[in-house]
């Protein structure tokens, strides 16, 4: 666990969606369409309370991350 976080602020790859809101709000100029999963999965790693291994990170959770980020835009 990262310094100054707590158990309630944990994030794995296993949420997507948590991922995806925080990344949205962190990168609010990137036009979804110009984002590569590479992009994603560095931005992750990097997120305070990113708390998993990175060697972990798959094309399919990359995808579901890119997926919900993409759903929450249409959703505005």
């Amino acid at each position: 666990m990262k310094p100054g976080t707590s158990t309630e602020d944990i994030i794995t790859w296993e949420d997507s969606f948590p991922i995806a809101q925080k990344l949205r709000a962190l990168h609010p100029e990137a036009a979804l369409v110009n984002v590569s999963l590479g992009m994603i999965y560095h931005w992750t790693i990097e997120l305070p309370g990113f708390d998993d291994d990175p060697e972990l990170a798959n094309e399919n959770i990359l995808l579901a991350i890119y997926q919900e980020w993409y759903e929450e835009d249409l959703s505005i």
